[in-house]
């Protein structure tokens, strides 16, 4: 008796152990129910948000501590590989700093030093695009465009 409860036991743990290592194995990409400072850090504070149509959310964030901004592209549903980006840059400037692939849950983090500055940001999921321009900077009225391709 005391023998067959000695291998369940082992039996057991043995099977609670690859269950946690194939738990534990799942890429980040794929986590559910992430958020934007889990994708750009802890100390980045959400400032700004766009709905990429039902699709999920582009998010700006910033860190006052280092003055740069975060841009990260979240999935309401993570799943299977989709087309998505997520993008920013300094209003007035072309240098466009960007991740863009196949997805399955967020595009970036991207980051720019942005301190008392106007940014331009935006991302994709799958065929819905939006662009926000002038944001952020204060005085000046932000401009929100959404595409669906």
């Amino acid at each position: 008796m005391r023998y067959a409860r000695s291998v369940f036991c082992t039996a057991t743990a043995a099977a609670l152990v690859a269950g946690s290592t194939a738990f534990l194995a799942t890429p980040a990409s794929a986590a559910p129910n992430t958020t934007p400072q889990k994708v750009c850090g802890s100390s980045y504070k959400t400032v700004n948000s766009a709905a990429v149509g039902s699709l999920g959310t582009v998010y700006l964030t910033y860190n006052s501590a280092n003055g740069r901004n975060c841009v990260a592209t979240i999935r309401n549903t993570p799943g299977t590989a989709l087309a998505m980006s997520a993008w920013i840059r300094l209003t007035g400037t072309t240098t466009t700093i960007s991740d863009s692939g196949n997805y399955t849950s967020y595009a970036g983090p991207v980051y720019i030093y942005g301190k008392a500055r106007c940014v331009d940001w935006g991302g994709s999921i799958k065929n819905v695009s939006v662009t926000v321009t002038k944001s952020n900077c204060g005085a000046l009225k932000e401009h929100r465009v959404t595409t669906v391709r």
